[in-house]
């Protein structure tokens, strides 16, 4: 077996192992989806081209191994289409993460969420009814909200010690009522609107003390999930260009190593022949 081929199984190997990342980022953001951001779709194409790699990367070592010509083929056309649709994704991933961020709150160590920060096709999608109902019953059901509650011997955190507690974008948006609406802090899911002044806020008027209303139905905890979005993408995102370097140097090495392989191959009858000739003539008696 040639070197190349030594090479290109290695590669193939390299591109294997490039794929776990790719896949356990997908498999975390599954997690996020079920418990956190509650987005179910956006995760699957990165499984999806995880797995690919996988497969793919196999197949390029069982044809470097056995010097198959149709397998290295098969590898190095499906990762071409891999790697361009790797390409895609993170760009996708970027432009639909683009706008939006939190905002920071004077006094305050958490961040709050605007939906009119949030544009583009991801808003669209999970500001509308038929997403939004199944969003909000996954958040409800995930309990993020009780969750966030803490007490000390029996008696809820004061209002002082939650204003400096560093809360998740569902936790801010989600589970209270914005701070502009003035409500008046009793527990970490409990508040009164104090002497009757409101802000002008819209979600001041939808934000509810019952335990299974809370601000679900608010703008701002439509934002927050935008905000949560972008977080986990962004975290992604950044292994996802890394393996992609990867993952292009690795294709453009094993592009050259089979062209190599190749010539090799189609050089050896010819330099065999002159080799042959090249041989001093025997003389027999």
């Amino acid at each position: 077996m040639r070197t190349s081929n030594h090479l290109i199984g290695l590669l193939n190997f390299l591109t294997f192992l490039a794929s776990i990342p790719i896949l356990g980022g997908g498999i975390w953001l599954s997690s996020r989806a079920n418990n956190t951001d509650c987005l179910k779709f956006l995760q699957w194409p990165l499984i999806i081209i995880g797995i690919a790699i996988m497969v793919v990367s196999l197949a390029g070592i069982a044809g470097a191994c056995y010097r198959n010509t149709f397998l290295m083929y098969l590898y190095l056309w499906a990762m071409f289409v891999i790697v361009a649709t790797l390409i895609g994704f993170v760009i996708f991933a970027y432009a639909v993460t683009d706008r939006g961020s939190g905002r920071p709150v004077l006094n305050r160590a958490y961040q709050e969420y605007y939906l009119q920060d949030f544009s583009g096709w991801l808003e669209e999608r999970v500001t509308s009814q038929s997403y939004w109902s199944k969003i909000s019953s996954c958040i409800r059901d995930s309990h993020a909200c009780a969750k966030m509650r803490r007490s000390f011997n029996g008696f809820p955190e004061s209002a002082e010690v939650f204003y400096l507690r560093k809360l998740s974008p569902i936790e801010s948006g989600c589970c209270k009522p914005p701070t502009d609406c003035g409500y008046v802090y009793q527990n970490e899911t409990f508040w009164t609107d104090g002497a009757g002044l409101v802000g002008s806020d819209p979600d001041c008027a939808r934000w509810s003390n019952d335990q299974e209303l809370l601000c679900y139905s608010c703008d701002s905890c439509k934002a927050s999930v935008l905000g949560s979005l972008k977080k986990s993408w962004r975290k992604v995102s950044v292994i996802n260009i890394v393996i992609l370097i990867i993952l292009l140097i690795v294709y453009v090495v094993a592009c050259a190593a089979f062209r190599h392989d190749k010539r090799i191959d189609n050089d050896e009858p010819y330099g065999e022949t002159r080799m042959e000739k090249a041989q001093p003539s025997r003389i027999h008696f």
